[in-house]
C-alpha cells in the first residue's frame, strides 16, 4: 500500500506537560474514520526508593499483566510501546467516563467491588513481572516520616496546634504499629496500582480503567482503597466511603478467592499511618507555607480519619 495516498489528518491537544512526562491527545481521521490515541512520553527520572519507576509503564505493558485482568477492570489498550535509551513512549487508548470528583458513592463503590475481583483473580494467578515495588513500600514510608523528628515531636508537645483528639489517635498508632504491621503482613500479597486516587479512575456503565501504572507493586490486601478513600475531593464523604467501599472489595475479593477466614483487612490502621505524619508536615510545616484553606483541608481529612474509627 503506498501510504501517501492514505487520506488521513490529525491534530495534537496537549493533556498535561511535566519536567518528566508529556501526555498528549491525537486526534484525526483516517480514510474518513475518526480515531482518538493518547501519546505519553516519559523521561528518566529517580523517585526516591524507586528508581526505575519512570520506566514502569513501558515494562508493565510489555509484560503479561493483562491476563489478569477482568471483564470489568482494566486499564487502556497499548497500541505501541517502545523505549529509547532514557526515555519511553506509549501509544494508548483514549478512555472516556466519569471520574475524580465526578464519581457518586455508588461509583466508588463498585469500583471498591471491581477492584476486590481483581486482587481475587490475581491471587490465583500470578504472573511473572519485573520491576514493581515491593509490598512494603507503604511501611516504609510510614517509618519514614514517622523518623522526621520534628514532626514526631510536634503532636507530643503541649502547645501544637492540631486537635489534641487527633494528635492521641496518631500517637496511639505509632505505639501499637509493630503488632499492627505483623498481622498485616499475613494478609495475603496483590498488585496495587499505587495510586489509585479518583483523577486516575475513569468509570463508564460498571467497567473500570485505570490510568498512569508508575506507582504500581506488590503490597497487603487492600492497600489500594486507602488512596481511594482519603485522596479525593469530597471530604465529607469520606466516612461513607469508607464504610461501603471496605466491605464491598472484600466482598468482590471473596467472589473469586477467599478472604473469609480473615479477623481484619487493617485497612483502618494503615489509612491512619499512611496519612497522619504526611498531613501533619502539610499543615505544621517551614518551607512552603499553606493557605488557610489547604490548612483546613488537611485538618477535615485528619478529622473523618478519626470519625471512620467511630
Amino acid at each position: 500500500m503506498d501510504i501517501s495516498k492514505i487520506d488521513a489528518g490529525y491534530q495534537i491537544i496537549e493533556l498535561k506537560q511535566g519536567a518528566v512526562g508529556h501526555v498528549e491527545l491525537v486526534v484525526g481521521t483516517c480514510e474518513g474514520k475518526p480515531f482518538k490515541a493518547v501519546v505519553k512520553t516519559q523521561k528518566k527520572w529517580k523517585r526516591h526508593g524507586d528508581p526505575n519507576s519512570w520506566r514502569r509503564e513501558y515494562d508493565l505493558y510489555t509484560s503479561n499483566l493483562d491476563i489478569v485482568f477482568t471483564s470489568d477492570f482494566r486499564w487502556p489498550e497499548c497500541y505501541h510501546a517502545e523505549i529509547n535509551n532514557d526515555e519511553t513512549k506509549l501509544w494508548l487508548e483514549y478512555i472516556e467516563g466519569v471520574s475524580a470528583s465526578d464519581l457518586t458513592t455508588e461509583m466508588y463503590e463498585n469500583i471498591a467491588k471491581a477492584l476486590g475481583r481483581f486482587h481475587g483473580k490475581l491471587e490465583k494467578c500470578i504472573p511473572q513481572i519485573d520491576n514493581l515495588c515491593s509490598a512494603d513500600s507503604m511501611k516504609n514510608y510510614y517509618h519514614y516520616n514517622r523518623s522526621k523528628k520534628e514532626l514526631f515531636n510536634y503532636i507530643r508537645q503541649s502547645d501544637c496546634k492540631i486537635p489534641a483528639h487527633l494528635c492521641k489517635m496518631i500517637i496511639e498508632m505509632d505505639n501499637k504499629s509493630d503488632k499492627v504491621w505483623a498481622k498485616i503482613e499475613k494478609l495475603p500479597i496483590v498488585l496495587r496500582h499505587g495510586d489509585f486516587f479518583p483523577p486516575n479512575i475513569f468509570y463508564d456503565s460498571g467497567n473500570v480503567v485505570l490510568i498512569d501504572w508508575d506507582s504500581a507493586g506488590w503490597s497487603y490486601l487492600g492497600e489500594d482503597l486507602i488512596s481511594l478513600i482519603t485522596d479525593g475531593e469530597n471530604v465529607d464523604k469520606m466516612v461513607e466511603y469508607y464504610r461501603r467501599c471496605v466491605p464491598a472489595y472484600l466482598k468482590g475479593f471473596n467472589e473469586i478467592a477467599d478472604a473469609s477466614q480473615l479477623e481484619n483487612a487493617y485497612i483502618y490502621e494503615r489509612i491512619i499511618m499512611h496519612n497522619s505524619y504526611r498531613l501533619i508536615d502539610n499543615v505544621n510545616w517551614r518551607n512552603q507555607p499553606k493557605t488557610h484553606d489547604e490548612i483546613k483541608f488537611d485538618l477535615d481529612v485528619l478529622q473523618k480519619i478519626y470519625e471512620m474509627g467511630n
